[in-house]
């Protein structure tokens, strides 16, 4: 039997990974790294930290992209639903009007 935290841990791993690959492939290696370093230096947000605290990824890509950060946090969503499974993502359709990107995030990630 695996300790909670691992499993946690792989989760939050696979978040990081998903919200690696919406950035790179939208905005390349460059500019990804520029998103990370102002988050670094705006929000003292590391990458690998990014997943535990989604709620100052949301604020700051919202900061750096503007209206631009919808797109990115749907793409994220979109990934992380299609990771999640069908069943996650029926549910959050029913909740998406109604619940920011920090909350359906957190939704899709919870234990089925």
């Amino acid at each position: 039997m695996k300790a909670p935290n691992s499993e946690k841990s792989k989760g939050a791993d696979k978040i990081s990974r998903i919200i690696d690959r919406v950035l790179r492939q939208i905005f390349g290696d460059e500019a990804t790294t520029l998103i990370y370093k102002h988050l670094e230096s705006k929000y003292s947000l590391k990458r690998n930290e990014i997943s535990g605290k989604i709620d100052v990824f949301a604020k700051g890509i919202e900061e750096f992209l503007s209206s631009g950060a919808y797109v990115i946090e749907q793409k994220i969503l979109d990934d992380v639903s299609s990771t999640y499974g069908l069943l996650r993502r029926a549910e959050l359709s029913k909740r998406q009007d109604e619940h920011s990107f920090v909350d359906r995030v957190k939704f899709l990630t919870q234990k089925a």
